[in-house]
């Protein structure tokens, strides 16, 4: 439990990933919860299969991007603590996600029907902080270089599989 709340503190730019050393299961824990939370938003949106399928392709896009920045950046030792540093902080805004869904099925029809789409740009200008925050700790970039990436890497994960799903 500790070593959660260690890796949680990266929300709020304490901590330093390199810093902490997890087990492997810590790593396949924090993937396994990532997956099902992520169908559980995605299949508010669409069908069950395509969330299904559409959050499997945004795990494997975020494992061979991660992979590809740790061997480029000749990482490799740090590459368990970068996974679970940013799976920790995604299933943090996921879970903050799913509130904002929440939220907004009561809000309907109200004054207050705008404020989860506020309230989901908060959570990605967030979530993107976090991880230029953790590119910094962990490969030592420069603050514009980890913000491009942080940037690139929200993109590809997030923007390519919802491309491949409105193909398909």
């Amino acid at each position: 439990m500790s070593l959660f709340i260690q890796y949680l503190q990266l929300c709020w730019f304490t901590n330093n990933p390199v810093d902490l050393h997890p087990s492997s299961s810590f790593l396949w824990k924090c993937v396994v919860f990532y997956l099902v939370s992520g169908i559980i938003v995605e299949a508010n949106i669409s069908d069950p299969a395509d969330a299904t399928l559409e959050v499997a392709m945004r795990t494997v896009v975020a494992l061979s991007l991660l992979s590809v920045l740790v061997l480029i950046n000749k990482k490799k030792p740090l590459f368990m603590q970068l996974m679970i540093a940013v799976f920790i902080c995604e299933n943090v805004i996921v879970t903050l996600g799913i509130g904002v869904e929440i939220y907004d099925v009561f809000v309907k029809g109200t004054k207050y029907e705008e404020y989860p789409t506020y309230l989901g740009v908060l959570l990605i200008f967030w979530y993107m902080a976090i991880l230029s925050y953790i590119f910094r700790q962990v490969f030592s970039f420069k603050m514009p270089s980890s913000i491009i990436s942080a940037f690139f890497y929200f993109l590809l994960t997030y923007g390519g599989p919802f491309l491949v799903m409105e193909v398909i």
